[in-house]
């Protein structure tokens, strides 16, 4: 049972990460719809981009980017959508991704491979000295250095064509920290704000993708020592848990302390740059 102080702070981080008290997959496909629609023409930009990796968040998010560049045309307003794959060489999950592309139809499919940028890096910084506690340290660094690649790749292409970088940043994955910062933490603009896992499940299967595209088991897929680890061992904690948690449900114990004790410690990924306070004179 949740203590007067848990349910408390869990009310205010469901607030914080603006998670709806209801969920109508529908009207949320037709409000964020507009809402990428709007921005994109406000921004006077002419490009929505945005990485695909075979998971179901960025299947939403390309879904979304596609109908809101094909609602900006049937305005007047000339608009195009660029998918990109990002692999690290040969990703082992390329079926997915493939899946992925065949549901989204975007209009343009850019390939990216991110493995010799990434290795690149690396091999400077420890040919300037930099070492590493252990392999696994080093292989999750490197995790790290591949996701801000491809945000680097996405940043270029939408520089190249008057683009916004799209986000694929939920509100499950903001309440544990569970992206790489200036990784794929990093967009112009993030359609999936709000949603937990399963209300992003649920617009996926609201824009027809198939069973196992909606139900695939999440993977940031970033550490080459454990490949396709599930988020939710790296976690901690399941979705179910986390989802419950940000619907404002009771969760186990262990998952308010792993939860909570997460929110606390990744509160400088959701936040601007740390800055001094004027100084007094």
């Amino acid at each position: 049972m949740a203590t007067p102080e848990q349910r408390a702070l869990q009310r205010d981080i469901i607030e914080q990460l603006q998670v709806g008290t209801s969920f109508d997959a529908a009207a949320e496909i037709e409000h964020r719809t507009e809402f990428l629609a709007n921005y994109l023409q406000a921004s006077g930009m002419r490009t929505l981009v945005l990485g695909i990796s075979g998971g179901v968040d960025s299947l939403v998010g390309g879904c979304l980017s596609q109908r809101a560049v094909e609602r900006c045309r049937a305005r007047g307003y000339e608009a195009t959508f660029v998918a990109m794959r990002l692999p690290y060489g040969e990703q082992r999950d390329e079926s997915d991704a493939q899946m992925s592309l065949k549901v989204i139809q975007p209009d343009e499919t850019l390939v990216v491979d991110v493995k010799p940028a990434s290795d690149a890096m690396m091999d400077s910084c420890v040919g300037a000295g930099l070492g590493f506690r252990d392999d696994a340290q080093r292989d999750f660094v490197l995790g790290n250095i591949k996701a801000r690649q491809r945000m680097i790749a996405q940043f270029t292409v939408a520089g190249a064509r008057q683009g916004l970088v799209v986000g694929t940043d939920h509100a499950a994955e903001a309440l544990m920290g569970f992206f790489t910062k200036f990784g794929d933490g990093a967009a112009d603009v993030t359609p999936l704000t709000g949603l937990n896992k399963r209300r992003v499940r649920a617009l996926a299967q609201a824009m027809g993708a198939p069973d196992e595209q909606v139900n695939k088991v999440p993977t940031a897929d970033l550490e080459s020592l454990s490949p396709l680890k599930p988020d939710e061992v790296a976690m901690g904690v399941s979705y179910t848990e986390i989802d419950d948690f940000l619907e404002g449900k009771e969760v186990s114990e262990h998952a308010y302390q792993v939860i909570l004790s997460t929110f606390r410690r990744t509160a400088h990924k959701r936040a601007m740059p740390a800055s001094p306070p004027p100084r007094q004179a």
